[in-house]
């Protein structure tokens, strides 16, 4: 996969996209980042790259011939599609989750528009941007960090990007949507706390049925908008049962816990 990255900072991705995962799949030609600086499709000696909003307002706008030219530059300079899809950061695009990332992760060519200052002359989105995408509600000083997160989140769904392809199922936000439940490590026990008895017990089964449950009892408690009870199988419903009378039982134990 090829990903473009528009922007006025180059400077900012050398740091996040040479090391760890991405930077090993960039050695090893999984994937390709490419970053290219809008001001460099300006038309005039101090590369203005914005200006004044109509309408009277603070701050300042975004102009479209540099972004638009800079787009339609990346389209000639080739990719391993025809067309890449292109997507622009704002804060009134879709949110930005799993399940995008998944469809983004099946495109072979992605262009990321990155804005700055009070945003950017909407006549970019319209001439040339497939989707409009929000990584979350909160204000950024430009779209810089939202590509940084949506590459990194794109990327290791790629085939040999992860060293174990299990690795992207087995996680937060996988295909049934849960949280992912607790993970332990040696020493068995640190400071008083002990790793749970089933997963030093050997028995498969039960721990992948304590897993499956731990991972319903974190997604009640901390995503409850994430259970989907009509994708739940029979086991899924009776685990989630006796994590319900769990906690009911104790929020009878300490009250106080459970808020009112």
């Amino acid at each position: 996969m090829v990903f473009d990255i528009l922007t006025l900072f180059p400077g900012m991705f050398s740091g996040p996209f040479g090391e760890s995962i991405l930077g090993r799949a960039q050695r090893e030609g999984l994937l390709t980042i490419r970053v290219w600086d809008i001001r460099d499709h300006t038309d005039d000696k101090h590369r203005t790259v914005d200006d004044a909003p109509y309408g009277g307002g603070a701050g300042m706008v975004m102009k479209p011939e540099p972004i638009v030219r800079a787009v339609e530059h990346v389209i000639q300079t080739g990719g391993p599609a025809e067309r890449p899809r292109v997507i622009l950061f704002a804060p009134q695009g879709a949110r930005f989750n799993q399940h995008i990332a998944r469809e983004l992760a099946k495109e072979s060519w992605l262009v990321l528009i990155c804005g700055h200052y009070e945003g950017i002359d909407d006549r970019v989105r319209q001439l040339v941007a497939d989707d409009v995408l929000s990584i979350g509600d909160f204000v950024l000083t430009g779209g810089e960090p939202a590509a940084i997160v949506l590459v990194d989140a794109v990327a290791r769904l790629l085939p040999g990007v992860l060293g174990a392809p299990e690795s992207a199922e087995e996680e937060s936000f996988g295909p049934d949507g849960l949280l992912e439940y607790p993970q332990y490590t040696r020493p068995a026990e640190y400071r008083g706390l002990a790793v749970p008895e089933v997963l030093l017990s050997g028995n498969h089964g039960a721990i992948r049925r304590w897993r499956r449950k731990e991972s319903l009892k974190l997604t009640l408690l901390y995503r409850p908008d994430l259970l989907r009870e009509d994708s739940l199988t029979e086991e899924d419903r009776a685990l989630l049962q006796e994590v319900r009378a769990e906690l009911a039982g104790e929020c009878e134990e300490r009250p106080g816990d459970c808020g009112d």
